[in-house]
Formats: C-alpha cells, sequence, structure tokens
C-alpha cells in the first residue's frame, strides 16, 4: 500500500525551544515491522512480534520520561514501517535540521513526511545536494564542537563535507566497515563533550586512530556487547539508556558516575534498530559543544 500525503497539521505536542528539558522526537511503531531486508539484521522471515514491540516501545518512552525527557510524537504512516526509526529524519544544528536524503528507495517515502513534521516545529530546513545520500543523526554526531560523521554504507562524506561548510563547524569522516554497523550511531555515542563509548570494529584503522586523538575519553564496548546495540544508547543529562545486555558497559559508566537503565528493546534489534535509533533529540544532544553555548 502506497502512503498517503505527508500531514499538514501542527504536531499534537508542540517543540518548544529553550524549554529547559530535553525534547526528543519519537514515532509510534504502529505500522512497524520487516517488510523488506536493506541491512544485515533483517530477515523477513524473522519478523518482529508487533505487540511485543508495541510495549517495548513505550517502556522505552516511560524510561526517558523518568529521566527527565518530554517526547513529542511523529504519526505514524503504514507502508513505512522504519518510520520508527526517528533519528535518521534530520540531523539537528540549533533551529536547524539537515534533512535526510535514504540510500534505500524503502526509505525514501518517509523524507516528506519527517520534512513536514520538523517545518511545523520551526525549524529552518537545509537539503544536501542532489544525488548525495545522508541519514541525519544516524550518521552525524556532535561530541564537543566535532561532528563525527559515519560514510560509505549509507551516508556519503560528500554530504558531511557540506554540513560542515553549512555551520562552520569541525567535521571528522569516519569509514564504517562492518555491514552490521551501517549507521555510526550503532557504534559510537558521545556521553559528554570529549567523552564517548565506541565499538573499535566497526572502523578502519583509520578512524580508530581518529578517534582516539579527537575524544579525550574513549570507553570501548566489547563485540558481545555491541551486539546487543550498547552503543545505540539515548543520553539525557547524566543519564544512559540502552537495551538490555550490557552490564560491562553500565559498570564502565556507573564508575565514571553515569546512571544507567536499561529497557528491552530486542524487537526492534531485529530491524537493525535500538534506543538512539528510535530517538531524534531536538534540542541538542549533551555532548554537542553548542548545546551549551548561546
Amino acid at each position: 500500500m502506497m502512503p498517503s500525503p505527508p500531514p499538514r497539521n501542527r504536531p499534537s505536542t508542540v517543540y518548544e525551544p529553550n524549554r529547559g528539558e530535553p525534547q526528543i522526537l519519537m514515532c509510534p511503531p504502529d505500522f512497524y515491522g520487516i517488510e523488506y531486508e536493506i541491512n544485515p539484521w533483517m530477515s523477513r522471515h524473522k519478523q518482529a512480534d508487533h505487540g511485543l514491540a508495541v510495549l517495548q516501545w513505550n517502556s522505552l518512552r516511560s524510561t526517558l520520561h523518568d529521566a527527565g525527557a518530554q517526547t513529542l510524537l511523529l504519526k505514524p504512516v503504514e507502508g513505512l514501517p522504519d518510520l520508527v526509526f526517528t533519528a535518521n529524519a534530520a540531523m539537528i544544528y540549533r533551529n536547524h535540521a539537515v534533512l535526510s536524503r535514504f540510500r534505500h528507495a524503502e526509505r525514501q517515502g518517509e523524507e516528506a513526511y519527517n520534512e513536514a513534521w520538523l517545518k511545523s516545529a520551526g525549524f529552518t530546513i537545509h537539503q544536501i545536494v542532489e544525488g548525495v545520500y545522508f541519514e541525519g543523526a544516524g550518521d552525524a554526531l556532535f561530541c564537543g564542537d566535532t561532528l563525527f560523521a559515519g560514510y560509505r554504507i549509507r551516508s556519503d562524506v560528500h554530504g558531511h563535507q557540506q554540513i560542515g561548510a553549512m555551520f562552520a563547524c569541525r567535521v571528522i569522516p569516519l569509514e564504517l566497515v562492518d555491514p552490521y554497523y551501517y549507521h555510526l550511531d550503532t557504534c559510537f555515542c558521545p556521553l559528554a563533550p570529549g567523552v564517548a563509548i565506541y565499538f573499535p570494529g566497526a572502523f578502519d584503522e583509520y578512524g580508530r586512530r581518529a578517534l582516539k586523538e579527537a575524544v579525550d575519553e574513549l570507553i570501548e564496548v566489547d563485540a558481545d556487547e555491541a551486539r546487543r546495540f550498547a552503543c545505540n544508547a539515548v543520553v539525557v543529562g547524566r543519564t544512559v539508556v540502552t537495551n538490555t545486555g550490557c552490564p560491562k558497559l553500565h559498570d564502565a559508566l556507573g564508575k565514571r558516575g553515569f546512571t544507567c537503565r536499561e529497557t528491552p528493546l530486542d524487537e526492534f534489534v531485529k530491524a537493525g534498530g535500538s534506543a538512539k535509533c528510535l530517538t531524534l533529540r531536538l534540542d541538542g544532544e549533551e555532548a554537542a559543544g553548542w548545546k551549551h553555548t548561546s
């Protein structure tokens, strides 16, 4: 079934800049399912349990509320099962949104809905030039004043160069070499300016070296917990929310003064996503240097 045209109405819960509490965009999983295969995690023969996925999504939302975040909702659309992964809608910089241009045709229908919501919320919209792919906060994450940008599997390095020019920011491109870690947010998560977690096996030698040189405190995630999407975490203040099954990471972060929360998200792992993929921070990630300046 083809999706209906994008909505023209304002979001039911309006984005309010400078509200004082973290604001996160989510999309209810009404039409979520494994309808195609565009990454190694996805198999139409290993279908998500829809009822369980709804419970897990609601648990994540409740966990984020408990951590002090407000969630705003993007209306789900039949025929767009991955619209639930709002991290890929855009990259946010202050009141600017750089829209995604998806590599796979299966997700390109999401673009108009993402643009309509972000426009209605008051963001200034930017587009990458035609012919260049860019998949939003999935592949573009600030740590301090530096934008770390994943490329090759989903996003093109030329798009990141354009973003650097748009906002006059330093960009470090990181080539992703393992198809299971196809977006940067599956293998790298800034926690605070100068602090991040990462899975080394997702990067080439240059990328590992660049990360070690650019991030003051780089915390390694082992392969087993990386497969549990440990790096695909949501950070709200000093609270870090992950999928279940990441005890080593939680222990390491607890020793550094973070509070860790886990919530089961295995039905979304079947599609190659977890906590971070299901969220788009609208007011600036905790690690983004520009979040803390006027």
